[in-house]
């Protein structure tokens, strides 16, 4: 009797296991190749975050319906929805009557399977236009405050102390700087100013009208040093670098002049 009931068990549990046709020949996951344009977007599906970036391969689930998400920095999210359709490896199970089988496929997803192996999203069409990415290095709200007369020091690109720092071989050279603006409607071109001779030190911030922190990259300081007996010397300096680095430095090797 034991040996019956033992028989019996083995016999349900080889049939159901071998039955599900649809879950051993085809599995309940499908592989898919993910892309995008441009490169570089995270894959999420079904809001699982894959560990993935595109291009790449994912083993996506078999189900009725599932969505890829693809995240991109500077544009909005894509979706992509992927429909599951009859998998005809259940036929197998049912029309050998292994219902049991038929049913696990049901349960494990191998009911599906996607017709197209492929995911393509475009950020660059439709609905995901670039988004303007923040930028981190700039102060909440900042971004935009321009210095101006009529608020001096309100702003915190005012109030960020810069480095001055300066010398020459040999000493003595005349320090004159100037701005160069490539944006002359925001930002205005000036005259050369002395500051003083070589070595100089000093901590200043950047009192240019107009000046954000938006524009800084269009923005340059020239520092030029002369000096009698020697040729004239220039270096330029891009303002929004010198506001990270904090810092705005050179050392000038004069050349006699024959």
């Amino acid at each position: 009797m034991r040996n019956t009931i033992n028989l019996f068990a083995f016999i349900i549990i080889t049939t159901t296991l071998l039955t599900s046709c649809a879950s051993i020949l085809s599995g309940t996951k499908q592989k898919m190749h993910v892309s995008t344009n441009p490169p570089g977007a995270r894959v999420f599906v079904d809001g699982k975050d894959m560990q993935i970036i595109t291009p790449a391969e994912v083993k996506i689930p078999r189900k009725k319906s599932v969505t890829v998400s693809l995240q991109k920095n500077g544009y909005e999210d894509g979706q992509v929805k992927k429909e599951g359709s009859f998998n005809p490896t259940v036929i197998a199970n049912i029309a050998f009557g292994a219902i049991p089988g038929a049913l696990v496929d049901l349960g494990t997803g191998a009911w599906y399977k996607y017709s197209d192996s492929n995911i393509f999203y475009d950020f660059t069409q439709g609905n995901a236009k670039k988004v303007p990415i923040e930028d981190p290095t700039i102060r909440a709200g900042e971004a935009k405050n321009m210095v101006t007369r009529d608020n001096p020091g309100g702003t915190a690109l005012e109030r960020t102390i810069i480095r001055w720092n300066f010398d020459s071989d040999p000493r003595g050279g005349r320090i004159f700087w100037r701005v160069i603006s490539s944006i002359p409607d925001h930002v205005k071109n000036t005259n050369e100013t002395y500051l003083t001779n070589t070595p100089y030190e000093e901590t200043r911030s950047f009192n240019i009208l107009g000046l954000t922190y938006e524009n800084s990259r269009d923005v340059t300081i020239e520092i030029k040093v002369t000096k009698k007996g020697y040729m004239d010397q220039v270096k330029r300096y891009n303002v929004r670098q010198a506001i990270d680095q904090q810092e705005i430095s050179g050392f000038f090797e004069l050349v006699e002049n024959r």
